[in-house]
């Protein structure tokens, strides 16, 4: 406990040490001196201008290289349950088949789909469902958390994707 004391102590001291610099900044009335003074006591900055620019002796590109094939981007339906995605262009759900015949599910089953999706169950749900070629349902649920759905059944279970 008394570690912990400390800790938190030796932490605030060196949060607080420089409040006589920005106390100076405070009483300084031009806006743009105020903002530099500011600025100095944050520290230097990255510059994005200056690292966007080639230095100088440094070719662009080497001529005799040839240009790497571009690959296509993902489609919304490739990147839905990724962890990695972005705000933009986001799927509320997909619709897919899970190839052959379908007993079932436990805890911790991967489910394999049609179109190359790999999703593990994530609760602890169990469930048969008997059916040949099953379609099946995902769609994004609570705080970014994804529900399976399988068509003509009320049974949900809770997945994340693996692959």
């Amino acid at each position: 406990m008394r570690l912990i004391a400390l800790f938190l102590l030796a932490a605030t001291t060196s949060a607080l040490a420089d409040d006589a610099g920005i106390l100076r900044c405070r009483a300084i009335k031009d806006s743009a001196a105020r903002l530099a003074c500011y600025d100095a006591i944050a520290g230097p900055s990255a510059a994005p201008a200056a690292a966007a620019q080639p230095k100088a002796g440094t070719p662009a590109a080497a001529p005799g290289a040839a240009p790497k094939a571009a690959e296509a981007p993902p489609t919304p339906a490739q990147q839905f349950g990724m962890e990695a995605k972005t705000p933009a262009a986001q799927l509320e759900a997909i619709e897919s088949t899970i190839p052959g015949m379908f007993e079932g599910w436990g805890p911790n089953t991967v489910i394999t789909l049609a179109n190359g999706q790999a999703w593990q169950i994530s609760d602890s749900s169990s469930g048969y469902i008997h059916k040949e070629n099953p379609k099946v349902r995902i769609r994004r649920a609570f705080m970014g958390s994804f529900t399976l759905e399988f068509e003509d059944s009320s049974r949900v279970a809770k997945v994340r994707r693996v692959k």
